[in-house]
This record gives structure tokens, C-alpha cells and sequence, in this order.
């Protein structure tokens, strides 16, 4: 058998550019659910080289590589020991198959990467700008606004009668102000661009989606079961409350540390979300080089999580292989597995956290 190389996503864009260069709707391409930018940047697709998008990804790739050395200097680490972090990303076979594959993730993260070290440097106008970006490209960064919001106001004078004034201080308030325009103004000049069509594919189809097939999701099973019934739409949308909760209560808890906080996040989101494939694993990965220098963890310790975390993932493609090539019938063991993966993925999570060393204030001021 045949496996094609390149990301049938890569050749969803490419059509959806050609009809936007034509003056067109992209979601005229079927299954196009992707921001009208993403059809724009990949144009030079159709003039310049149909290898274009590739070159654009992986050179987003090798730019967050830049941002990661930049961030962890910045938190403390040695301009060496930023080297070998950043090469976790930059060599990390993952991040260098999904964009020469064609698919589009390499963007987010350089926007999320950005957003960070903006922030990091206190220049809140443009992290709010390139936050209200990544969130219009994909939506998934909305969840650090509560994270950002608590950073931004600690930032403020302390005491209890200044809390008023913390929650809408002026960096906070202009945040606010300048990442919603983007996200609205590009969302509004978009919809009269493209009309409900735009809307439709681009946010509330990821609201009911539903993949019962290619998932990690510890959910897809019973999403699978009920995809006829009328409850079905009904325990999707249900499907986000867990993820609700955590993110909440982990934006509260690590605000202070907005990469470690962001991280967290971003792994409980994939982690719980209804729909997680091997491409989301790439929202969290990006963030861990910033992560891993405050670890506690002894070598012996971090191999096994390690090994834990790739185990989870080879016991879940092992029955999913038989089912998308054999034509076997192995839902109930893919979803066993990614149960197995969620407890897997907490687990890090938790190992995570109860080693991680805090940047405290006075670290800040001496770093």
C-alpha cells in the first residue's frame, strides 16, 4: 500500500487559496475549516511553487525555535542551556513531520510564542494584538485569557483595597481592548466577506464535531455509540465542562508562571477535549522547552515518564491500525487506550507540577 507523504490538509489549502485568488469563498473546497487567512497565505502555492506552504511551515518552525532561546534567556537559563532546550523543539521529529507534511500548526505556535515573549519583554499592546490573531487563526488560545487577565492585574499594586483597580488597570484594560478588536474586526470583515459560511467552518463546527474514528478522545467512544441519537450534540457541548473546570482552577493556580500556566492549559485542553489527535500534541510541545528547565527531576525519573507517555500512545495506534487498515473492529479497545492516554497524560501533568521550581518575584528582579 501507498501512503501519500503530504497532509491531505496541505491540498485542501492549496484549492481553497485558488478559489480565494479567483475572488471566491474558500469554503467553496469542501471540508475547508480554516480561517480565510490561511487561504490567502498559501496563494504563492499556486504562482510561486506548490511547495510553498511547506517552506512557510517550516520556517515558523525554526523562528519558534529563535523565540524559545530568546524566552528561556530571559527566564534565567544560560545562552547554552537555551540551545539544548530549544533544539528539543527545533530536532523534535513531530513538530519537523507535521509541517513538511503541509499542515498549517507550526503558525500557532509561533503566534502563541510570540504572545509570551511580548509579554515577557512588557510590550502588552503587541502580545494582545498577536493574542487576538491566534485566537482568530485557531481557537483553542482563548484558553490563557483568564491565565493572561490574573498575570497582567497581579502586576498591579498589592493589598485588598487595590483590587478594584488590579482587575482593571490600564494594561489590562488596553489588552483587553486591542486583542478583542482584532479577533472581532477580523471576525466581522470576514463575515461579510464569506457570510455564515465563514462562521460555520471556521468556530461552531469545532463546537459539534465529532471524530469517532482518528482519536485519542477518551469521549469518542461514547460519542461513536450515540451518533444517531438526538442527545448526541447535547453530550458534546456536555464533553467541555471537565475541561472548564481544570482550566479554571489551573489558570487560578499558575497564573504567575504564564509559560508553565499555558502549558498546563494547553495539555488539558488536548487532553480532555472530545476530539485529540496526534496534530494537538504540537499546541502543548512547543510551550515544554520553557517547562523543563525548572524541573526537579532526576534523568532516571523523566526517561520513564517518557517511555510512560509514548507506551500510552503505542497502545492506542496499535488497535487503531487494525482498524483503519484491516477493517477489524476495534473500537472498544482504541477506546480502553485512550482512556489508558488520559490517565497517562495526567499523571505527567501531575509529575509536572509537583516538580517544578517557581520563578519567584525576587528571582525576577535578580534574572
Amino acid at each position: 500500500m501507498v501512503v501519500k507523504y503530504t497532509d491531505i490538509d496541505y491540498h485542501v489549502f492549496t484549492d481553497a487559496s485558488r478559489f480565494v485568488t479567483k475572488g471566491e469563498s474558500p469554503y467553496k473546497r469542501s471540508t475547508y475549516r480554516y480561517t480565510p487567512l490561511v487561504a490567502w497565505m498559501l496563494s504563492p502555492n499556486l504562482y510561486l511553487t506548490p511547495h510553498f506552504g511547506k517552506l512557510l511551515f517550516v520556517t515558523c518552525d525554526v523562528v519558534c525555535g529563535a523565540l524559545l532561546h530568546c524566552l528561556l534567556t530571559l527566564r534565567g537559563s544560560s545562552s547554552e542551556a537555551a540551545c539544548y532546550f530549544s533544539a528539543l523543539w527545533l530536532l523534535n521529529p513531530l513538530p519537523i513531520g507535521v509541517s513538511t507534511r503541509g499542515n498549517a500548526e507550526a503558525v500557532l505556535s509561533l503566534l502563541v510564542l510570540s504572545t509570551l515573549l511580548c509579554l515577557e519583554l512588557k510590550r502588552p499592546l503587541i502580545a494582545a494584538f498577536l493574542y487576538g490573531l491566534s485566537i482568530h487563526m485557531k481557537i483553542y488560545p482563548v484558553t490563557y485569557g483568564l491565565a493572561i487577565a490574573l498575570s497582567i492585574a497581579s502586576q498591579g499594586p498589592s493589598g485588598g483595597r487595590w483590587m478594584f483597580q488590579r482587575l482593571f488597570n490600564k494594561d489590562l484594560l488596553q489588552f483587553a481592548f486591542v486583542s478583542g478588536t482584532v479577533f472581532f474586526g477580523l471576525t466581522l470583515a470576514f463575515y461579510f466577506m464569506y457570510g455564515w459560511d465563514f462562521l460555520h467552518e471556521t468556530y461552531l463546527y469545532h463546537l459539534t464535531r465529532r471524530d469517532i474514528r482518528h482519536n485519542f478522545s477518551p469521549y469518542f467512544y461514547m460519542l461513536y455509540l450515540m451518533a444517531e441519537s438526538e442527545w448526541s450534540m447535547v453530550l458534546g457541548l456536555v464533553a467541555f465542562l471537565p475541561q472548564a473546570a481544570l482550566l479554571f482552577l489551573s489558570s487560578l493556580a499558575f497564573h504567575t508562571d504564564l509559560p508553565l500556566c499555558c502549558f498546563l492549559n494547553t495539555a488539558i485542553f488536548v487532553s480532555f477535549n472530545k476530539v485529540c489527535t496526534s496534530q494537538y500534541f504540537l499546541w502543548y510541545l512547543c510551550l515544554l522547552p520553557l517547562v523543563l528547565p525548572r524541573l526537579s527531576l532526576t534523568v532516571k525519573r523523566g526517561v520513564a515518564i517518557l517511555l510512560l507517555w509514548f507506551t500510552g500512545q503505542g497502545l492506542w495506534l496499535a488497535p487503531a491500525y487494525y482498524l483503519e487498515f484491516e477493517g477489524r473492529n476495534t473500537f472498544l479497545y482504541i477506546w480502553f487506550a485512550g482512556l489508558l492516554f488520559l490517565i497517562i497524560n495526567s499523571i505527567v501533568m501531575v509529575q509536572i507540577v509537583s516538580h517544578y521550581i517557581p520563578v519567584t518575584v525576587q528571582q525576577k528582579k535578580t534574572e
